[in-house]
């Protein structure tokens, strides 16, 4: 008995503060990076009302081209990131442009799968260029990762501090986008009433051009972020969108600074417990779990107005 209780101390033993450090860092580095994933995808859903689940799809396939370039054919690093930025955005423009108009007026549900096809795509083109050689693991090197400085005692790459700074700046920009500049205002105008914004002069194909565009240019750097942070695997860079996707209905899909704040919270919840013996195993349920409870809170709220409203 006594044996037992010492083997359940053990597996539920916290790792000490110096330990849980570098593990916070990477956190909020891939918080980061959700974020930026979650704010495109917001901008992309209040113009058109499609959510892009090929985003991570899209970011991956870039990051693999640039590998590709990087290491086969001698290509520099920027030169590379710049061809992954504008494979995401070039193909999220093409898929906007073709489908797009046909998705405009399509049920809500629709929209919201549109785009699984897309990423379907994406994924077995990856898997039948790039088949893993056994097993071999590839990833993409930032100058950054190998230069770093010291905060307290944990050790810090410049390309931590890129994606966390990266995820602040984008989404910072994007809210003052959107509340300051026309096209900013045309896309909410689309996200309240469409047919309306239309009828009032705003050239709507354009505005959702630049949704789909924007989206784009945003998968290309967080694919190629995501690859140096994790793995530069098909399957678990196309999926990580599932986190930023979390972040994103926490946010209801509307405002970008929540979607930063959750982007953050999962980044560092999914990093910190790593450590742990007892939940390392389920980290990857962590977006799941706040977006479930976020949803539960805020159908509750809703429920409880309505309610109200009907006495």
């Amino acid at each position: 008995m006594a044996e037992a209780s010492t083997v359940l101390a053990g597996f539920w033993q916290l790792p000490s503060w110096p330990d849980l450090q570098p593990f916070l860092v990477a956190g909020l580095a891939l918080g980061g990076v959700y974020a930026l994933s979650g704010v495109g995808m917001v901008v992309l859903y209040r113009a058109t009302g499609v959510l892009n689940l090929a985003f991570g799809g899209v970011g991956a396939m870039g990051a693999f081209i640039a590998w590709q370039l990087i290491n086969s054919q001698g290509v520099g690093f920027w030169p590379a990131f710049l061809v992954c930025v504008l494979f995401g955005a070039v193909t999220t423009l093409a898929y906007g442009a073709v489908f797009g108009r046909r998705l405009a007026d399509r049920d809500p549900v629709v929209k919201a799968v549109a785009t699984l096809g897309l990423t379907l795509v994406l994924l077995g083109t990856m898997d039948l260029l790039w088949t893993s050689s056994g097993g071999q693991s590839r990833a993409i090197l930032f100058p950054t990762d190998n230069s770093t400085f010291t905060i307290g005692s944990v050790q810090v790459t410049y390309t931590q501090v890129i994606g966390l700074v990266v995820g602040i700046v984008v989404t910072a920009v994007t809210a003052a986008f959107l509340r300051y500049s026309k096209l900013g205002t045309a896309m909410r105008a689309m996200a309240n009433d469409r047919e309306l914004t239309a009828a009032l002069g705003v050239p709507v194909r354009r505005v959702e051009a630049a949704a789909w565009l924007g989206c784009g240019v945003l998968s290309g750097v967080a694919g190629m972020l995501l690859a140096s942070f994790v793995a530069l695997d098909s399957t678990t860079l196309t999926f990580l969108v599932i986190s930023s996707l979390s972040a994103t209905l926490i946010a209801r899909l509307r405002s970008v600074t929540v979607t930063f704040l959750a982007a953050i919270l999962i980044g560092v919840v999914e990093a910190v417990i790593t450590p742990i013996s007892a939940l390392s195993d389920y980290r990857v349920m962590t977006p799941f779990v706040f977006a479930a409870v976020a949803l539960l809170i805020l159908n509750r709220r809703r429920v409880i107005v309505v309610g109200r409203q009907g006495v």
